[in-house]
């Protein structure tokens, strides 16, 4: 039998749609074993090092998309804030804040199909200044075209957002105003100008495992470089407001798996953490995470940028 050192050595490329389904059912002790295998893999290909990144809601609410989940929903009827695009002064402030944290990658996250116009305009003079305060530039702007995209390149962004969430064959069920396939078209517009990029997933979604892994398939498939994983804290109002958590394990269980697939990727966990995980916050890189949105989410709460910096450490690992 191989070891769990030489079982990792063996994944170069990432594991299988079978094999991630026969792991997918591991249960008690199994469970470990799996976890062992990821942490070994996340160690062979990142090292100890752990990538930060920080978000901020530079426009919300009123999106006249229908994703069942989300809180900004203008189908919803929820709390959530509603506002025009951010001052200037205000998402730089927040993001020099993020860099004396000493998180990387900050990121401009806009509700609505996609912004336009003047909008772009006003986002490349932002992602202009984020540059010269020495942080990657990030963005999440909805469904934009190749020329769209081509403005904030030039203007210096270095990575764009945007989730597949689900699998093809489920994304019927938590969205109908647009389809999977737009979302493939925005990944390549962004592909096709060399951006970076980042594309994840929402879990807790009533989707299968078979769901998952096709999603982490569809990934692989698209050649992207970071991938965020969430999970789904319910919020009232929305057509899913009255679902359960993920259990935490479970949780776990979904990086080990995109770990062992994705294996060059970053997997870095993003919504939902401290909601789902609780107290096995810290787990998440033994499970095969490199990586984590730090500070607060769109309309959720996270945690504090110093308590993930003193877990990190805790964790023997560095930023």
């Amino acid at each position: 039998m191989l070891s769990t050192e030489q079982a990792a050595n063996n994944i170069t490329h990432g594991i299988d749609k079978k094999t991630a389904l026969i792991l997918s059912q591991r249960t008690g002790p199994g469970i470990y074993d799996l976890f062992a295998l990821s942490n070994r893999v996340r160690d062979k290909f990142h090292g100890n090092r752990v990538d930060l990144c920080s978000i901020i809601s530079a426009k919300s609410g009123a999106c006249p998309e229908d994703c069942s989940f989300c809180a900004q929903s203008a189908h919803s009827n929820t709390n959530a804030e509603v506002y025009s695009l951010l001052n200037k002064d205000i998402i730089l402030e927040s993001a020099r804040s993020a860099k004396k944290n000493g998180v990387k990658r900050f990121c401009i996250v806009t509700s609505g199909k996609k912004m336009a116009g003047q909008e772009i305009t006003d986002i490349c003079a932002i992602i202009s200044e984020i540059r010269d305060i020495g942080l990657l530039p990030c963005a999440t702007l909805g469904m934009l075209d190749t020329g769209e995209m081509k403005q904030l390149k030039e203007a210096g962004l270095y990575r764009y957002h945007h989730n597949l969430e689900t699998s093809e064959s489920f994304f019927s069920e938590i969205c109908t105003t647009h389809t999977y396939q737009d979302k493939i078209r925005t990944i390549n517009n962004a592909k096709s100008l060399g951006l970076s990029i980042c594309c994840g997933g929402l879990f807790g979604l009533g989707e299968s495992w078979e769901d998952r892994i096709d999603l982490a398939m569809a990934i692989k498939d698209l050649g992207v470089d970071s991938v965020p994983v969430n999970f789904f804290t319910p919020v009232n109002g929305t057509p899913m407001g009255n679902m359960e958590f993920l259990e935490p394990m479970e949780a776990l269980k979904i990086l080990a798996v995109f770990r062992l697939i994705l294996p060059e990727c970053e997997i870095r966990v993003c919504g939902g953490r401290p909601q789902t995980l609780g107290d096995l916050g810290s787990q998440i890189f033994l499970a095969g995470a490199n990586g984590l949105l730090t500070g607060d989410y769109l309309t959720t709460s996270g945690r504090s940028v110093s308590d993930d910096l003193k877990m990190i450490k805790d964790m023997g690992l560095e930023i």
